[in-house]
Parts: structure tokens; sequence; C-alpha cells
């Protein structure tokens, strides 16, 4: 379904109330795994939910292949996957919790990533992006490269409340101004050196799902966590690297030069990697921000599953196309106080409460009808 406006105002309105109750219960230890995508998220905000209920959350993040297996065979009382999958266990449900941007992170300098040495910043249309990680474009100076990064480039910037949390309306963000920002830099005579995951992982699929969608004539492998797998070529190329999880990514690129790769923003930021501006259906160049991804979101649809499609030619001005959801697997069928907390975490997870705990981390309130969507799936689980 479309998330249409009507539907925008009735969530809205829901989410005042999502967590406005502390559950009956208290004291209940809750464990799930998976998505290193949706960590920084979990981590930020489990501890207020501890403060509020009572009950303890541990969650170790794996990568979404180990929240997918961990779904199947019914161990933790949920599992996040950045992917959708058919379960091995009929009645375990997707959720769409965690809104946020991947970004596409670089150290473009002649050695380590460190806070004394800022990161040029680079922009790239999204044929450059296909072409760097199907090993097509393979130097900094590239061609491509350099156009993409000629002239000043137009950047929409979302209106923030005093928290620093991106404001809304009817479930949309709100544009504070469409900036020109600085001109994109002249690249050294540099190998790019590729980093990608080589663990089963959703924000891999999530950006192999993106190439197979625009160009599908270069990428034209099935769809898979596994980047090898889905690489068009026989095997990767001798400039490609890999690491396990988002921080294994980060940290190995903080430790390459000139290199790139993908991962959530705050493991960038943490990091020192720069974060590239992507080009958009309307000529803008977005950063990986939380109303970027919203913009994203709110032209996507959805099934009354919870699983996306998401609009990667959107022409929203603000959106930035590599936003993605974290499904929180949860299996239906548990009725007993552990499941009744990991209910009462998930609306937690979904609350205005729990992002702004941190607006830095750049992830997004769920919002519009995939709220109304998330509340329908909720209400199937124990209460």
């Amino acid at each position: 379904m479309k998330l249409s406006r009507s539907l925008k105002i009735a969530a809205a309105a829901a989410a005042v109330t999502l967590f406005a109750a502390q559950p009956a219960f208290a004291g209940v230890p809750i464990s799930g795994a998976g998505s290193s995508f949706a960590a920084p998220l979990i981590s930020a905000c489990k501890v207020a939910f501890q403060s509020a209920t009572g009950n303890t959350v541990n969650y170790g993040s794996g990568g979404s292949g180990t929240g997918r297996s961990s779904a199947d065979a019914g161990i933790n009382e949920f599992n996040f996957s950045d992917a959708s999958y058919t379960p091995k266990i009929s009645t375990v449900l997707h959720i769409p919790v965690v809104a946020a941007p991947v970004a596409i992170a670089y150290n473009a300098t002649g050695g380590a990533a460190n806070s004394s040495v800022a990161q040029p910043q680079i922009y790239l249309s999204q044929q450059t992006l296909s072409d760097i990680f199907a090993g097509k474009v393979t130097k900094w100076n590239d061609a491509e490269i350099a156009a993409d990064n000629a002239g000043k480039k137009s950047t929409v910037v979302y209106k923030k409340d005093a928290k620093g949390a991106v404001v809304k309306v009817k479930g949309k963000p709100v544009v504070l101004k469409t900036i020109t920002g600085v001109e994109g830099v002249s690249l050294p005579n540099q190998p790019i050196n590729v980093i990608v995951r080589s663990d089963s992982s959703g924000t891999t699929q999530n950006l192999v799902n993106f190439f197979i969608a625009q160009f599908s004539s270069v990428w034209t492998k099935a769809s898979s966590g596994t980047f090898a797998s889905v690489f068009p070529g026989a095997s990767l190329p001798l400039s490609f690297a890999s690491a396990s999880g988002s921080s294994g990514v980060a940290a190995l690129a903080a430790q390459t030069p000139y290199s790139i790769t993908y991962v959530e923003s705050s493991y960038a930021s943490n990091s020192n990697l720069g974060v590239a501006g992507i080009k958009n259906a309307a000529g803008n160049y977005q950063l990986p921000t939380a109303g970027g991804t919203a913009a994203f979101l709110s032209a996507a649809t959805a099934s009354a599953t919870g699983v996306l499609t998401f609009n990667y030619g959107t022409t929203d001005p603000g959106a930035y196309v590599l936003g993605i959801v974290s499904y929180a697997l949860v299996d239906s069928a548990k009725t007993d106080n552990y499941a009744k907390a990991t209910t009462a975490f998930l609306k937690y997870l979904l609350s205005d409460a729990c992002p702004n705990t941190n607006p830095s981390l750049q992830y997004s309130t769920i919002g519009g009808s995939l709220l109304a969507t998330d509340n329908a799936l909720l209400a199937k689980l124990a209460q």
C-alpha cells in the first residue's frame, strides 16, 4: 500500500500513545541478535527502557544472517535483519522498526583516518557508485568521479527541533532550506580500495538491491546478503578487501588509505571517515541523514506484512536513496512475559523517546502508514 496522507495523520496520532503506559510486569531479561546496523540505536535506547520498565535487554550484533538463522532456530526473544526473507517458523513476523541511512564512507587521505586530518567532501552519482562497487571505476581521479565533483552541489536541509531531531508534519520531514554547498575536490591518482562485508549482511543486500534495481544490465546475479556472490564478475578484484560486521568494515576502512565502504552513519563518524553525498533523481546530492531517509521512505510501498518496496527513482528533492529499514523478527506464537517484554521494547524503539536520545546517530522515526502497519503487526504479539 502507498504511504498515504490520511494514514499518515492517523499513524502520527497513534505514535503519541504508542509507549504511554509502563507494562504490568518487570524484571524480565530479553535477548536479541542480528543486524549490526540496528545495534547503535538499540544500545542508545535500551538503558532508558530498562530504567522505565525494570526489564533488561541484551543484544548481540552478529549481522543480519545471524538474526535470520537465530529466528529460524527459535533462539532469542527477538532478532533483527536488514533484509526480508521467508522464515522457517511460519509465525515469525517482520516488523520494520529501525530506519536509517547506509553511508558510503571513505578514507580519501594517504594514511589512517584520524580526527586531525579532515576528510574531503566527495559527491557521487548513482552510476559512479555502481561502477566503483562493480570494479569498473578503479582510480580516485577517474573522469566519472571528477565529473560528479565539478561545480557546487544543491542539498536539501531539514528542520530540527531543540534536541536535534528532524521535525515532521504528517509523517514527512519539514524542509528548512536548500543550500548550494562547496565544490567537490580534485582527487588523487590513487587506486580505490573497496571494502565490503564478508559476513551475510542485510546492509549488503540493501546496497546490492539498489544496484540491481538501478543498473540491472551490470548487476545480473540474484540478490544476496553476501557481496561476493552478487559481484558482477567471476571473483572480487585484488583491490577489494572484506571484514565482518559494520564495526569491522569501518575499522578496516579507517586503516586503509584511499578506501571506500558502506556502513551505518554512526560507524563512519566514530571511525573518522568521510561520507559521500549521493545524487538523487531530483539532481540534489544528499548526505546520509535522518531527514533524507524519512523523505526516501515516504515514497516506499509496504505490504500488509511490513515488507517494504523502495522507490529509488523518487523525485523528492531531499531523498537519500540508500535509506533502509531493519526488521524485528518476532515469533507471534509466544505469549509469556518474555514475549510481552519484547513487545514493550519494540514499542519503545518506535516511540519518539527512543531516536531522540541521540539524534547524531541519524536514525529516523517511523511514521505515516508504515507506522500504522507496525501497530497492526505489534497488535498480533503478546501484550
